[in-house]
Parts: structure tokens; sequence; C-alpha cells
């Protein structure tokens, strides 16, 4: 019995008792939450739902909760319920109930911990969108990382979700950068705005190998060329990264396509003519305050041209013209006020501003010895992508990226990530799912397959702790999709590391027999027990973007 199968069978049965109690069931929480209890005595879960409607219902809390534990009692699968304090429910499931969820794993295999809870919906989901000007720095690398795993955790839950990276290659920003390229090309020294780095000289080498003579070119032309071409090699460079760390989208949208096809024009017509924009000192703006801003923006400039925040009015129309419900923008530290721009927009046309979620993402520091790594090898400035990878790999680094919130700045220590020891998290997760696949490759060369498991002898403590734990992985991940925190997986897989560690060390916990000894029905579940460990350390680990690797 998984924690969401304990919370159905509470509240039906809650729900019997009211109904015989005399009292509407209606006031019953849409979803009963069953937690684990810090301390183990006190039972293998709890709930406060007595105290949640024993007032609603006109009933003492305790009153209730007591009988609703004699109700409990006598429900298949559950061993004894208590009342404690005001009114909470201390629960124990039979030791067969337990079994039941080592079953439910091995029977659902790679989709246990999926549900269709976002059926239905279509997500547009944004993320990196770096600008096409540098390698991609750490804070992009977070939320490749981040993003990736997100999109694949709210596909679990059953949403449709179209990963999609916003390729700025329009503004000044662009052309900072082809004068940065036409600098290097000709010798000359990096602009004052401009962007240097090895890469910049490469881009540049590679403009005037493909085009001879480009150097010479007339200004205007040669700047055309170097932008065009610029850009082009520069975003080769950063899809190919991306694909390398194991990072690909949908959709790659042109920012410049809003502009040339005249859609910013019309969207910002659309809400001038809609009386949704306010005049004021020649300029037209927006009511973002009303929406979270610090202050109201300007749309329309007072010489009469777009603002920046023009192409994204009209890049939020045209997600949702496509269909979307949803649109989640994943931004980096400095972008605040787009929470309440980018809501004002959707007010604007009319839409739920809820149709916008916007993630913030915090800074990331590496650091090695004890000090701050600063400079980049081929940036110069700042440490990319390329870097971290390069130091300690693609999975460690996806895995401690996703492995704080996003509201918090994380310190990655390079000594660290890349020890061959518990102390690293991810070889000790990973290391875990190792030890499940020796296990279960030793067990080979015994009788397996004559003898029946018999779940319910797994009764001791330690057997326990780890199934309960493997129950727990369904929650772990709505609760991740629901709350947009990828982290929550991260932390789970750890834990059940933890809980799976400790049983296979354990010599009281055999699952292949000594010497000559037949293999038993306990064996036989313990083995049961492993494989389903093993499938949901590869679940999780899966959802993160992570290898499960056999042998370590």
């Amino acid at each position: 019995m998984t924690p969401a199968d304990l919370a159905d069978l509470l509240r039906a049965t809650a729900a019997k008792v009211l109904v015989e109690r005399g009292s509407d069931p209606a006031v019953l929480p849409d979803e009963v939450k069953v937690e684990r209890p810090r301390n183990p005595e006190h039972g293998d879960y709890a709930t406060n739902v007595a105290m949640q409607v024993g007032k609603k219902a006109g009933m003492n809390p305790r009153d209730f909760a007591t009988l609703l534990a004699e109700a409990l009692s006598q429900a298949e699968g559950i061993d004894a319920a208590e009342v404690a304090g005001p009114g909470f429910l201390n629960i124990r499931l039979a030791k067969a109930a337990q079994g039941a969820i080592v079953e439910k794993i091995l029977e659902a295999g790679e989709k246990f911990g999926t549900a269709g809870t976002l059926g239905g919906q279509k997500i547009n989901l944004e993320f990196v969108s770096a600008n096409p000007t540098g390698p991609i720095h750490l804070g992009g690398t977070r939320w490749a990382a981040v993003g990736d795993a997100l999109g694949r955790i709210l596909s679990a839950q059953g949403a449709e979700v179209t990963r999609e990276y916003y390729f700025n290659d329009h503004g000044a920003q662009i052309d900072r950068f082809a004068n940065s390229l036409v600098a290097a090309a000709t010798g000359q020294p990096t602009p004052e705005d401009g962007y240097a780095g090895a890469y910049i000289n490469e881009i540049a080498d590679t403009i005037v190998k493909a085009n001879p003579g480009a150097a010479e070119l007339p200004e205007g032309e040669r700047h055309e060329l170097f932008r065009r071409e610029g850009v082009e090699l520069m975003f080769a460079q950063i899809k190919q990264n991306l694909h390398e760390f194991g990072v690909d989208f949908d959709v790659y949208f042109n920012e410049s396509s809003l502009f040339a096809s005249g859609a910013v024009d019309k969207a910002i017509a659309t809400l001038k003519e809609s009386g949704k924009l306010y005049e004021k000192d020649g300029a037209w703006w927006i009511a973002s305050t009303e929406y979270g801003d610090d202050k109201d923006r300007v749309v329309i400039k007072s010489d009469g041209k777009s603002a920046y925040i023009g192409g994204d009015i009209a890049y939020f129309q045209n997600k949702r013209s496509r269909g979307f419900d949803l649109c989640i923008y994943m931004l980096g530290a400095d972008h605040h006020g787009y929470i309440g721009r980018l809501k004002a927009a959707a007010a604007a046309f009319g839409d739920d501003p809820d149709t916008v979620e916007v993630l913030i993402g915090q800074m990331v520091n590496l650091v090695k010895d004890g000090a701050a790594v600063r400079m980049s090898k081929r940036a110069g400035t700042v440490v990319t992508l390329d870097d971290l990878v390069e130091a300690i790999g693609v999975d460690a680094s996806r895995y401690s990226l996703v492995r704080s919130s996003v509201n918090s700045s994380i310190d990655i220590d390079l000594d660290l990530w890349t020890k061959q020891e518990s102390v690293n998290p991810i070889y000790y997760v990973q290391y875990a799912h190792a030890r499940t696949c020796r296990i279960i490759d030793n067990a080979a060369a015994f009788e397996f397959g004559s003898v029946t498991p018999d779940l319910g002898l797994m009764t001791s403590d330690r057997e326990g702790e780890l199934i309960r734990t493997l129950g727990e992985y369904p929650r772990v991940v709505a609760t991740a999709a629901e709350m947009r925190e990828p982290h929550r997986v991260v932390r789970y897989l750890e834990e059940l590391a933890g809980a799976y560690h400790p049983f296979q060390s354990d010599d009281d916990m055999r699952v292949i027999p000594r010497g000559d000894d037949p293999v038993t029905p306990l064996n036989a579940a313990r083995l049961e027990l492993v494989k389903a460990t093993r499938q949901v350390l590869a679940n999780g680990l899966g959802l993160l973007g992570v290898s499960a690797p056999e042998r370590m």
C-alpha cells in the first residue's frame, strides 16, 4: 500500500464515518495528506485529517479520530491505527500491505511514479535562452539542468511539454557582438562595450577563413557578414554544447521573426487600441505594477519606437496562439521585473495572469581548494558549461545543479564532486544502483526461479524502512511537478540510497544464501525488494537526465 493508496483509504473511511454520524462528507478535503512520522516508533504513517474536519462535522477532533481509528483498524492492509494528541492518527500497515508496494513497483517498471494529473495540459517551458554572443555561463547551465529535469517531471505527470529556446538574435547586444568580431578580425582592440575572450578570436578566424577578404569589405557589408555568420556559428556551438549536456529543445524561436513579421507592431497596436496602455511623458506605458513589478514599463518610447518589452508581449501572444495553456519562463537572478510585466501582458490580452509562471534562478559559484574559481579558459571572464563538464563530468554537473532549490545560490565544490566516495552525493546514489545490479547479477547463479517470494516475511525495521521509502516516490514526483521543484527528486534519491546501503550491508538482511544453503522464500522476497529499489533509483535518475550505472 503506497501513501497514495492509504490516502484514498483514509478519505473513503472518513466519509463513511461522517455519513454514519449524520454529517456531510463534503467537509473532507479533496486530498487527505499522510506523512511519515519523524519517530518510526509512532507508526508507518500519520495524518491530521481528523483535526482538519472534526469541528466542521460538529465533533471534537480527537473523538472523530477515535471513530476513524476504530473503522480503519478493520480495513484490509492496516495493522493498527492509534490516536495521539488532540487528534493526530498514527497508522501501522500490515506487513503484507508493505510487500504490495514492491509488487506494484515491479509491475509498473519504468512507469512507476508517473501519473495523469496534468493530462491534457499543454505547457510551453522556456529555459536557457542565452544570448548567442558567447558560451553558456554557469547560470544558463543551471537552467539547462533544472529546465530539462522539470520538463521530464511535468511529462511524467501527463503534461504535453514543449521545450523552447528563445533565440535572442535581435537588438543592440548582437551589434556589439558583431563589432567585437570585426575588431578581432582587423587586429583592433575589443570595443569598450564589446565581448572579449578566446572564443571571439576563434569565431572571427573561422569567418575570415570561410570568406577571404571579409576584413576588407566596406564597413556596413562587413558588419552584416560578421553579424550573420558570427551569430550562426555561436549558436551552433551553444546547441552542440547543450546536446552533449543531454539537453535538446523542441523549438528554437527567433526573436527577430517577431519584428520581421510585424508581430510586435501588431501586438502593441492591439493593446493601444483596447485601452490597455496609457500615455505619459510622450510615451505609452503598461501598468505592470498591478502585477508585482516595481514600476510601470514603457512599451512605446517617446520617439515612437517599440521598447524591448514589445518583443516580450508579442512572444507571449505567439505562445498562446500556438495553444499553450501555461507558459513557464525560467529566467536569471536579475530578471525579477519580468514577473510583473509578463503577467501584465497576459492580463492586457484578456488572459488569466496565471497562464504565466516565471521561475527565477540564483547564482552558481565554483569552488576548488576552498577558493572561488572565476576564470574560464575560453570565455575569459566567466565560467562556462564546458568548464564545469570538463571539471566534474556531465552526470555530476547536472545532479549538482538540480540538487538545490533554484531560489538559493549554490557553491559547487569541484573537489567534492569528483570524489569516488560516499561523501559525493551523486556517487552515493549511483553506487546504490550499481550495488542492486551486482546483487541481481549474483543471484543468477542460484535457484531463485524455483522459489516463490513471500513478501509478507519481510518484517524487520530495516526492510520496512526501505519499502516505505520506495512507496514515497510517486508522491515526491507529483509534488516536484506541482511545486516546479526538481530538487525534491534529488533529495529523495539520496534518502532512498540512505535506506538501501544499510540494508545491503546488514548481514541479517542477506539476499544471496550462504554457501550451500538453499534459497528460501525470504531470500526471494528480498531479491524482489532489491529489484524494486533498482527500478526506482533508475526512474528517479532518469527524471534528472543522469545515468544509472550498473557497475562502479
